[in-house]
């Protein structure tokens, strides 16, 4: 069995708006839009935080992205325990179905947990994994991907069958893209990718996501 290593030092850590030039945050789980519905525990700003190592290849990925005429837009990226708790607890709740018609309308909330969707330790807590979309910039908006982020359900699935074939190629180019710029997908979801050479694989780390002056631990 894996042992698993807390951390807070994030001196590994870098702000990916500083560290990628273009990028655009939409940070769901500072925001209340969101598959529970508040503001989640541990997010103290609308930022992204990242390794340093997942910050450079993404750095690549959206000079790749931008080549074709894309900028890359995050959901979410390293995500501290204490988001992660806050998700179980929800999740326990049976009574708070506050955002189900939004995110899980085809699940009753009580198989999250044995299906996978919600559990105790999450990759992002390894600060090498993200979730993010392509914003087309001569549309001016997010590309058409043929389902929403954080949707609970086959509609996820890179492979899913029932969209458009425009729909699936722009699947198809994000996860390019990621796979080029040394990520790894997830199948379950489009939108989640992994740094395939995480520094980090058995350690998650627990301090929020805030701002910090250069140098402060």
């Amino acid at each position: 069995m894996t042992r698993i290593l807390l951390s807070d030092d994030r001196s590994d850590f870098v702000r990916l708006d500083e560290a990628v030039p273009d990028i655009i945050l939409e940070i769901r789980y500072y925001s209340t839009f969101n598959f529970i519905g508040d503001r989640i525990d541990g997010y103290g700003a609308p930022v992204a935080l990242m390794t340093k190592q997942a910050a450079a290849a993404l750095q690549k990925a959206g000079q790749a992205a931008a080549a074709l005429g894309y900028r890359l837009k995050v959901f979410d990226a390293y995500r501290p325990q204490c988001a992660v708790d806050h998700f179980m607890r929800w999740a326990a709740d049976a009574d708070d179905t506050r955002m189900k018609e939004y995110f899980y309308p085809e699940l009753d909330k009580h198989v999250l947990i044995p299906q996978g969707y919600i559990s105790e330790h999450s990759g992002h807590t390894r600060g090498s994994t993200l979730d993010l979309t392509l914003f087309d910039m001569k549309a001016e908006r997010d590309v058409d991907i043929g389902g929403p982020f954080d949707w609970f359900g086959e509609r996820s699935h890179p492979a899913y069958t029932g969209i458009t074939e425009e729909q699936h190629r722009m699947r198809m180019t994000l996860r390019e893209i990621m796979l080029d710029s040394g990520f790894l997908p997830y199948e379950a979801e489009w939108w989640h990718f992994t740094l395939k050479d995480e520094p980090y694989p058995d350690t998650y780390f627990t301090f929020p996501v805030c701002l910090w002056k250069e140098g402060s631990r």
